[in-house]
């Protein structure tokens, strides 16, 4: 497998992870979340975000609202629901626990 690939591979199994992460932080659109994204290196296209936030809207996790922009067509603006900080809740335990699992085999073999 290539190098890229394993990297596409992690940052596919995260990228949920992530969105309700931003959004965690204040309610987004879906071009400042790309652009949050690229910021942290985790490159992604609307391609690959557009369907992520249907599926965390449809599981209850997110909500939106349409709102005016200054700058062109109004601009959908998301945001996590009671579920959806909850859910977070649970992924911020199980990222913790699988890092420090990862760390206790990495740090035996070094």
């Amino acid at each position: 497998m290539k190098e890229d690939n394993v990297t596409a591979q992690m940052r596919k199994g995260i990228m949920d992870y992530c969105i309700l992460s931003i959004l965690a932080n204040g309610d987004s659109y879906a071009p400042k979340i790309i652009a949050e994204l690229k910021e942290a290196q985790m490159i992604v296209v609307e391609g690959t975000l557009y369907p992520i936030l249907t599926r965390q809207k449809n599981a209850g996790y997110l909500t939106y609202r349409w709102e005016e922009s200054p700058q062109g067509p109004p601009r959908k603006y998301y945001s996590l629901t009671e579920a959806g900080r909850k859910y977070l809740a649970l992924l911020d335990e199980a990222w913790d626990n699988l890092v420090y699992q990862i760390n206790q085999i990495r740090q035996k073999h070094q």
